[in-house]
């Protein structure tokens, strides 16, 4: 059975900062890091106590984690960063509600005892002979030490306590792998049992030497299950000081989803069902497993269960069917045409995340150029009169003070310098829209064409598709280009207003022109000619995109997410050359141009050289980030590869920051994941460990997990269980009667024929009891694991 595990942190603002520059404020960052790894660093907000992030991410553990921790920096162009506070949270403390963090809380001092990391091996005996009990400690080695001196390694040595009694291992110089295979003795005194204490230190010739690092054993432990293996290294218990707010305070939201996985057989009768659901009359169903999601999900639960079902009828060939019956059963519902696909639904979210998941790539060669000119240019644009800077703009024009009428003129002409070609690109996208997402949206305009088929509704049809393809896909993006993969940072303020402009724009085109004019927005109207213009060619634009034959065919578990030989990422990076041996030097690593697909990583000199060097991805062993002080050079990692003959090489990329170093990392773990003969061991020798090699940020580029998303779905199902036996099942001993069925009545079955009473009931006792299958999986399952279980080492 395997483990399930995701944080999804969001770190939303700061406040009451204390000022580190001499101006009397700051420029705060802030570091997400999953135990010793940082997984994401936010943008710099310059000038502020109160910054606002707003910043998002979602980090897959496939290994166990022990603390997630958030550290504020002042950002210095001169010199180190100045360390503003932390703020630590336990996994204990995350998973303590099922609901997560959503809270302000005080940043703390950062301790140099406390900033511990990495893990040591041990195995240890328990002895008996004549002169009474011996404990016999072999301390074997340690990986990924927190570095201690100036160069950037550490000179560690071990310090062994049990009892009143301690011994020393030898002093490993210049590294954060040390081995040393040494076995220490220590005899017991008189008294009571005594917990074991392994301590690491940094030896340093002048001053006292530096903390690394501690385990702890209890007696018990050492007498049940001495301890054999790796331990994650811990501070010094102590108690955390309040800082009383003086450092100021963060604002986070941290939840984290963990579950058990369970062998893919035991899903199967739950899939069975979920795919038989979207093959039945929608509108009359009301016990399928896809009835119940959607009558009982809400909020933020539900933008993650739609993600979930999406992927898992993607991965069954069956995403057309499964968003055509969530849109009937939405468009049976609906009387006011006006409010169609306007909230929350299941059906929505399930539409929105489809177009996340599918049409990435398309939405990235659609609105990219664009995108990318706003942020190169920083061409200042205002079209309300509030929010006008006139003395911004006399300070770069020549001819005096501008009027605010010169102003909306210059900004009228910028805005639709842009908007043109965005529109022309949309417009004429029609053949590279992937054809899922045609087909989808052919069915979607057809159900809403039989529901509303009155004349007066005749624009309905267009709405329905352009409220999601432009009001939830493109104007988004615009908006927060970030979070839609269009560009690694956020958006400056300026340019920030800029592209909401423009998406405020697309949006009002996306919805054909309905309350132009109208509402508190009236500045807005020097647009309105090009917008109307560009109406009439979104709706000629529509009909193209529907203009396609043929239906989506049934496909297997196996299929990709995303086609092999699509782009999921690319940009220039730094490769060291290949040298015969020996660690190359900084001046080593050449500027190239890499795409990853499915199939290949391939590089050249720039994105327009004919002549490429591939690396098949079914080649990858192993991709691991790469200690700093092996080429004295940040933000590097290695990807390590076998050829025919067997014989393993290795490739060093260097990124220029920790976010593209992350986003590397995941894409191509995610890529090579399903590569068979994956190595196990780090090399030390690099400075590379696999202490974290397993965590990858979550994104649109995810794969398929049919396995994990059905678990994910039990779960929800689970919350309805009794909801469900009441509606249905509770009288299921009794006789059912036409009469009998017209007396108890209820919101879910009154006005049902006996007939349809039948099916629906019978439906939802086939549904409960694969649900209790599941459950006793799981308890068979729990306690296998539970007698495995060994007592772990003491936590502070």
């Amino acid at each position: 059975m395997a483990k399930s595990s995701s944080l999804n942190v969001r770190v939303v603002e700061g406040r009451a900062l204390p000022a580190k520059d001499v101006s009397g404020s700051s420029d705060p960052y802030c570091l997400v890091k999953v135990d010793d790894e940082v997984v994401a660093r936010t943008a710099t907000i310059w000038r502020s106590l109160s910054p606002f992030w707003g910043e998002e991410y979602t980090v897959h553990l496939p290994l166990d984690f022990h603390q997630l921790a958030f550290y504020v920096l002042d950002e210095d162009t001169v010199g180190h960063d100045d360390i503003i506070g932390k703020i630590s949270l336990s996994r204990e403390a995350i998973a303590a509600d099922p609901r997560g963090i959503d809270s302000w809380i005080n940043l703390s001092h950062v301790d140099p005892d406390a900033e511990v990391q990495g893990e040591i091996c041990l195995a240890v005996q328990m002895l008996e002979d004549v002169r009474g009990r011996c404990l016999r400690c072999h301390v074997l080695q340690a990986r990924d030490l927190a570095p201690r001196d100036i160069s950037g390694t550490s000179d560690p040595f071990a310090r062994v306590f049990w009892g009143s009694q301690s011994l020393e291992t030898s002093t490993i110089k210049k590294t954060r792998f040390p081995h040393w295979d040494e076995v220490l003795e220590l005899r017991e005194m008189p008294g009571s049992p005594s917990p074991l204490r392994v301590e690491l230190w940094d030896w340093d010739m002048v001053g006292k030497n530096d903390f690394l690092g501690m385990v702890e054993f209890p007696p018990q432990v050492l007498q049940q299950n001495p301890p054999n293996g790796w331990f994650h290294l811990l501070p010094f218990p102590r108690v955390e000081e309040d800082s009383g707010a003086s450092l100021g305070a963060l604002r986070l939201k941290v939840r984290l989803t963990e579950d058990r996985v369970l062998p893919s057989q035991y899903y199967q009768p739950l899939r069975e069902l979920l795919m038989e659901s979207v093959l039945r009359p929608a509108e009359e169903d009301a016990a399928s497993p896809l009835a119940v999601l959607e009558e009982l999900t809400s909020g933020d639960c539900r933008q993650e269960l739609a993600t979930k079902l999406v992927k898992l009828f993607l991965g069954q060939g069956l995403a057309g069917p499964f968003l055509d019956y969530l849109t009937r059963r939405e468009v049976a519902r609906t009387t006011d045409p006006n409010t169609l696909f306007r909230s929350n639904s299941l059906a929505s979210k399930s539409m929105e995340q489809f177009l996340k998941l599918v049409g990435m790539p398309y939405l990235h060669e659609v609105l990219r150029p664009v995108i990318n000119r706003v942020f190169e240019e920083r061409k200042y644009m205002e079209l309300d009169p509030c929010k006008m800077d006139l003395g911004r703009t006399r300070r770069i024009s020549f001819k005096g003070a501008p009027s605010e009428e010169h102003v909306r003129e210059v900004s009228l002409g910028l805005l639709t310098g842009y908007l043109g070609p965005i529109m022309d690109a949309i417009v004429g996208s029609v053949g590279r829209c992937p054809p899922a997402i045609r087909l989808a949206f052919k069915q979607l305009r057809h159900c809403v064409e039989e529901r509303f088929p009155q004349a007066e509704h005749e624009d309905v049809k267009n709405l329905a598709i352009s409220g999601f393809l432009f009001l939830r896909f493109f104007a988004p993006a615009i908006l927060t280009p970030k979070l839609f993969d269009l560009r690694d940072q956020h958006a400056d303020p300026q340019t920030s207003r800029s592209l909401l402009l423009l998406a405020k724009a697309v949006q009002s085109i996306g919805n054909l022109g309905q309350q132009l004019g109208q509402g508190k927005e009236l500045w807005m109207a020097p647009l309105h000619p090009f917008l109307l213009q560009s109406i009439s060619r979104v709706r000629d634009f529509l009909d193209q995109l529907v203009d396609v034959d043929g239906k989506e065919e049934p496909g297997g578990p196996a299929r990709a997410l995303v086609p092999p030989s699509v782009t999921v990422r690319e940009g220039y990076l730094l490769k060291r050359k290949e040298e015969p041996s020996g660690l190359a030097t900084r001046f080593a690593f050449k500027k190239r141009y890499f795409r990853l697909s499915g199939e290949m990583l391939s590089y050249s000199r720039n994105p327009e050289w004919q002549t490429r060097s591939s690396i098949p991805v079914s080649h990858i062993r192993a991709v691991e980030r790469v200690d700093e002080g092996a080429f004295q050079l940040p933000h590097v990692m290695q990807v390590v590869t076998q050829d025919g003959a067997g014989a393993l090489h290795t490739t060093y990329l260097q990124c220029k920051n920790v976010n593209e170093l992350n986003q590397w990392l995941s894409a191509l773990r995610k890529a090579s994941a399903p590569n068979p003969d994956k190595l196990a061991a780090c090399h030390p020798a690099a400075g590379c460990s696999r202490t974290h090699s397993a965590v990858t940020l979550g994104d649109w580029s995810d794969p398929l997990d049919p396995d994990a998303e059905t678990q994910m779905v039990y779960r929800q199902l689970l919350l309805g269980r009794d909801r469900l036996r009441m509606k249905f099942l509770e009288d299921s001993n009794l006789v059912t009667t036409p009469e009998a069925d017209t007396e108890k009545g209820s919101s879910a079955t009154e006005g049902a024929c006996p007939d349809a009473l039948a099916h629906q009931r019978e439906a939802a006792a086939c549904l409960l009891e694969v649900l209790a299958d599941l459950d006793q999986a799981h308890e068979e399952f729990q306690h296998q694991e539970q007698r495995k279980v060994a007592p772990g080492p003491l936590r502070p």
